[in-house]
């Protein structure tokens, strides 16, 4: 058995939907992560990426992408849903009396680009949606404090600030942009250290991210509201313009610190055009990003004697889908939270007491405690799988850190703590990808 083979067996296949966002699967790369599933016919995936807190130094998403294929092949006698390791994508395939179609799902490992593409036997028209719970400025519930950096010590009246959602042409803008004071100004006037402040690196003030939604044949198709579970939400659509056998959508992403919000409109617009350049070649780049990644090591136990019911075929599937999520983040700004990572989804599902929407975890979005962390990355001391641009985040960490506490503590010393958080930290520039070995 070839290790190609070896690790297609630990492919994630699904024969039915799912129920709701709690039956996700994990899709991404680079810094991105995607939660997919299908829910009643319709594609749904969150959209997170490693770095975009708000001013609360919460880790929130970038939306919810819904999308609708008319005629509805996933309405028919048979569904498949597939986690393709080797390729890092998801294939999803329908199939009614008439129509048989497919859907890739894949993120560009060296830009910040989602894909989402789809070929029919027949014509099919296709809708896609951009939902948002962030539509306006919202009180948080108790214990939702949990989800950022204040915890169990959230001020009364801490509010989520909304984000700036819209058409801009045949596409869909949306963005958060931090303004006012955040929780790192909080921290330093409770630490009173004022007075070098100046001195110290601050990655949530203008802290901007969002991204563009669009599709090469498809108009904007006006605005929807409803409720997924108990998360109202606002929607802006864009619809194909004519049936096609091949329809595709792209999700450019951009995430920044910007005086203005029209450089940060700026930079994403560059990126969008700069992308066309190399856009027929990514595919199969990621494709090999992926390949290479798989070859670094292995651990495949009892390849050639497949059972899903022997516990040592089981830990080595986990053993290979941890791996994946990992790679994720390779390129990430941030290490993977030991809560979740990328994938988090609503979290009603894991306890029923906190129905609050999906950019909610425990341990907050911004916060990396290094005795949950190690956990994470212990594993992953090999040298043929270490991350390169992870270990040059925990330098940053460390560098960036020390101005602080010879100012608070008087001493030249440099202080160790178990708490890792944007706040004290340093990020490196989204346009600085570094790359591994190739």
């Amino acid at each position: 058995m070839t290790r190609v083979q070896a690790l297609k067996q630990y492919n994630v296949v699904w024969g039915s939907q799912s129920l709701n966002s709690s039956e996700s699967m994990p899709c991404g790369g680079g810094d991105i992560g995607l939660n997919v599933w299908v829910e009643n016919g319709d594609i749904y995936f969150y959209i997170a990426r490693s770095g975009t807190f708000d001013e609360n130094n919460a880790m929130p998403k970038l939306g919810r992408v819904r999308i609708t294929c008319s005629p509805n092949f996933f309405a028919g006698e048979s569904f498949r849903q597939e986690l393709k390791l080797v390729t890092g994508s998801i294939t999803i395939s329908g199939r009614n009396e008439t129509h048989s179609a497919e859907v890739q799902i894949w993120v560009d490992v060296f830009s910040p680009v989602i894909h989402v593409e789809m070929t029919s036997n027949q014509e099919i028209s296709v809708e896609a949606v951009h939902e948002n719970w962030r539509f306006e400025d919202r009180l948080l519930q108790e214990n939702e404090g949990f989800g950022n950096s204040y915890k169990w010590e959230a001020p009364e009246g801490l509010k989520t600030k909304k984000d700036e959602i819209g058409f801009q042409g045949n596409s869909i803008l949306f963005c958060h942009r931090n303004t006012g004071d955040t929780v790192f100004d909080v921290t330093v006037q409770q630490q009173k250290m004022d007075s070098v402040k100046s001195r110290m690196f601050d990655p949530l003030k203008d802290l901007t991210f969002g991204g563009k939604l669009l599709g090469g044949n498809f108009v904007a198709a006006g605005e929807t509201e409803g409720v997924y579970l108990s998360s109202p939400f606002k929607g802006w659509k864009i619809r194909s313009k004519s049936p096609r056998k091949r329809q595709s959508i792209e999700i450019y992403l951009h995430t920044g610190q910007y005086e203005n919000q029209a450089d940060w409109d700026s930079a994403l617009e560059s990126l969008v055009s700069e992308y066309q350049e190399r856009k027929l070649a990514a595919r199969s780049e990621t494709i090999n990003w992926w390949q290479n990644y798989w070859d670094r090591s292995f651990i495949y136990i009892n390849p050639d004697n497949r059972n899903e019911a022997a516990p040592e075929w089981q830990v080595g599937r986990n053993y290979q889908l941890f791996r994946y999520i990992l790679g994720c983040n390779a390129y990430g700004n941030y290490p993977t939270k030991f809560s979740g990572g990328l994938f988090t989804y609503d979290p009603q599902f894991t306890d029923p007491n906190r129905p609050f929407n999906a950019d909610f975890r425990n341990w907050g979005g911004g916060t990396f405690t290094a005795q949950n962390q190690r956990l994470v990355y212990f594993p992953s001391f090999s040298p043929e799988r270490v991350c390169r641009v992870q270990l040059q985040q925990s330098v940053r960490v460390h560098h960036q850190r020390l101005p602080v506490p010879k100012t608070a503590l008087h001493s030249n010393a440099a202080v160790r703590n178990r708490s890792h958080r944007p706040i004290q930290s340093g990020r490196q520039s989204p346009a600085t990808r570094c790359q591994t070995s190739r």
